[in-house]
């Protein structure tokens, strides 16, 4: 049989011999074959059959018809192994589902939530909490719809005598509502401090439970985490951000507290002349495009540039990051 000696012919897989190629084109040029004459490999492959009432004569076949003749039991027999593929995975949907719900319901120390289960968590969480809520809220200004869920809550946590501590970006200062929201929680005790950037999002009860975002939709999905070590490690870098956060206060005659604008300014050019644009800069900050815009408007007023890039070497010539500068 002509049948080349490799894995191939280890498969059972017929192969086209040398002879094999030449006899099969003599036998397109002459219109068939003599059967006895004819190599192993041809008949194998349906390369040459035998036709009704021809006797001994063999007739060439298109090749895409013979390798049909090879292939069409492989493909039904692929078929089906797919059919019953598909048959396994849907005997082990209803499986599936009830993993899916318990696992989910389950006192896990790491716990992914779904936008709607969210909320429930949280409130749950909080309304354990006993010691200290700290929390980190990136973005600016908080909606007025957060801030009205949030207030009677952090209210009672106070009337409770839970410490509470929040975190937000220099941007609130200049934000109505969201001061409004301050200025009531530390009347009653909370403290309250702000950062050119807070890292992200977090809520952590006590020591005991965090909430973290599980992606750029911050509202679609977070981490619910009482693992006790990612615990603590959310703690010291809260910590940190703390450490280096201006306080909140309200002084005496002022009903706002100060605005850093130029802390800000200094930001906005320090983000600047490191290739953020205008967009990456107020979603860092915290703030919107306009006001980057008017910051940096600002500053080439006062340092004399003619344009953003000249504003970028006055910077660097005159370092004007380096050392504190009093009305930038």
């Amino acid at each position: 049989m002509c049948v080349s000696q490799d894995t191939n012919a280890e498969k059972g897989t017929p192969q086209l011999c040398d002879r094999g190629v030449e006899f099969y084109r003599a036998a397109l040029a002459e219109g068939g074959a003599t059967a006895g004459q004819a190599p192993e490999c041809l008949l194998s492959m349906g390369l040459l059959r035998t036709l009704p009432g021809a006797g001994q004569r063999l007739a060439p076949v298109p090749p895409d018809l013979a390798v049909t003749g090879l292939t069409r039991p492989l493909e039904l027999a692929v078929l089906a192994h797919q059919e019953q593929l598909a048959e396994l995975r849907t005997a082990f949907t209803a499986a599936e589902h009830a993993y899916q719900d318990v696992m989910r319901q389950a006192q896990l120390p790491i716990r992914l939530l779904a936008g709607e289960e969210i909320n429930p968590a949280l409130d749950k969480a909080v309304a354990a909490c006993t010691e200290e809520l700290r929390t980190a809220q990136p973005g600016g200004g908080r909606g007025t719809d957060h801030l009205a869920d949030a207030l009677p809550r952090d209210l009672a946590l106070a009337e409770r005598g839970v410490r509470q501590r929040t975190l937000y970006q220099h941007t609130v200062r200049s934000h109505g509502p969201t001061l409004a929201y301050i200025e009531q929680v530390s009347a009653r005790g909370a403290q309250v401090r702000t950062l050119n950037e807070v890292f992200d999002r977090v809520i952590i009860c006590d020591r005991s439970t965090a909430f973290i975002p599980a992606g750029a939709q911050r509202e679609a999905a977070a981490v619910l985490i009482q693992y006790p070590p990612l615990v603590e490690y959310l703690l010291k870098i809260y910590e940190l951000m703390w450490e280096r956060a201006e306080p909140v206060t309200y002084l005496e005659g002022h009903h706002r507290p100060q605005l850093l604008t130029d802390r800000t300014r200094r930001n906005v050019l320090r983000l600047m002349v490191n290739g953020f644009t205008d967009e990456a800069i107020a979603t860092r900050l915290g703030m919107s495009t306009r006001t980057v815009s008017s910051h940096i408007q600002k500053a080439s007023e006062l340092l004399g540039s003619r344009s953003r890039g000249h504003l970028g070497y006055i910077i660097a010539r005159e370092g004007v990051l380096d050392e504190p500068l009093e009305d930038l």
